[in-house]
């Protein structure tokens, strides 16, 4: 072969490689669904304007509501990703999340999601997905109810399906250690910030007696109440949830301001009034978790910057490419299914 042919050759071979190399990062673009603060700019422009509206009408109506929102986000991306699974409902054959362990007389505002997703498909038919609308919803309960504000990211994708069981084995449970929740965190990609950061979404909202009555009369089948507690705290918690009660009354998160989104949380774990185990070994654990603790308890700025962080992080698990998922019409059944009359 002549210089000059090899010459072209080679040059032809260097546009294939070249060209080859930009396909090649289309693709791996593609598969990785990447979320962007600007998607419905114009696919749906009044779209956060319709979930931020229906956020706060849910508000006027229910102060439970912004908590129920955001422990959705978190079961939600917890489970395979941030992919609405938990939004499906059971039918004949299929078993999901909502009626899993974790979540059930737990999980609530499904019909928050409903509302706003008939406005979504009103607007702007098929482009929506309630995975976003989650995401969406979780920021506006946060922000109105006084914590900070972020540009969520968006273009999620929902999922085909899900299982009970997936819901029980990484939902972290509030019974957990500091080791436990790490470890649980771990597995999502998130770590000891994280942790610590997210767990400050307990300063509004409520838990159910069932969730942390063994602390108030036999703490690690010990016999006695949870030591960290402190004695005002613990009678009052033992008046409102009985020993031989009804374990689905409940209590706040955070008693001083339970519909506020603040620091309190961090202050209360100081003063050993974490209501859940999961929430007071974080300060009576040494280490990184208490240093935290003390941190967001005098700064809430830092507490307000990490959680944004955090939340955003938590927020982009696992999201599902184009061929992974689909936008659902209702959130509570996958479009093949609802295609069939619900069957």
């Amino acid at each position: 072969m002549h210089s000059g042919d090899r010459m072209r050759c080679l040059t032809r071979c260097s546009i294939f490689k070249a060209v080859a190399a930009m396909m090649l990062v289309v693709v791996v673009k593609i598969c990785a669904a990447e979320l962007d603060v600007a998607y419905y700019d114009f696919r749906c422009p009044d779209a956060l304007a319709i979930v931020q509206g229906g956020v706060h009408a849910a508000m006027q109506r229910d102060a439970r509501a912004p908590a129920s929102l955001l422990r959705l986000h978190f079961h939600d991306c917890f489970v395979n990703g941030c992919d609405g699974s938990n939004l499906l409902d059971d039918r004949p054959g299929f078993v999901g999340e909502k009626t899993a362990a974790p979540n059930l007389n737990s999980a609530r505002g499904f019909e928050i999601i409903d509302e706003i997703k008939q406005q979504l498909e009103d607007a702007c038919p098929k482009t929506v997905s309630c995975a976003d609308i989650v995401a969406a919803a979780a920021r506006d309960a946060v922000f109105l109810s006084g914590g900070p504000f972020w540009d969520v990211e968006l273009g999620r994708r929902d999922a085909l399906t899900t299982s009970s069981q997936a819901a029980v084995n990484s939902i972290p449970s509030p019974r957990f250690n500091v080791p436990q929740l790490i470890k649980s965190f771990n597995a999502v990609g998130l770590d000891k910030k994280d942790v610590v950061a997210l767990s400050g979404s307990h300063t509004i909202g409520i838990a159910r007696c069932a969730s942390f009555q063994a602390r108030l009369y036999n703490q690690g089948n010990s016999g006695r109440p949870d030591s960290s507690l402190e004695k005002h705290y613990l009678a009052e918690l033992q008046n409102r949830c009985p020993q031989s009660g009804d374990g689905n009354q409940t209590a706040f998160l955070d008693p001083c301001t339970p519909t506020t989104f603040d620091n309190q949380y961090y202050k209360d774990l100081q003063a050993g009034r974490g209501l859940l185990f999961s929430d007071e070994v974080l300060e009576t654990t040494s280490g990184t978790t208490l240093k935290l603790v003390e941190l967001y308890a005098t700064d809430q700025t830092a507490f307000f910057t990490d959680f944004v962080s955090s939340m955003l992080k938590m927020a982009s698990i696992h999201v599902k490419a184009d061929s992974e998922g689909e936008i659902r019409r209702n959130c509570r059944i996958p479009n093949s299914v609802n295609a069939k009359g619900g069957t």
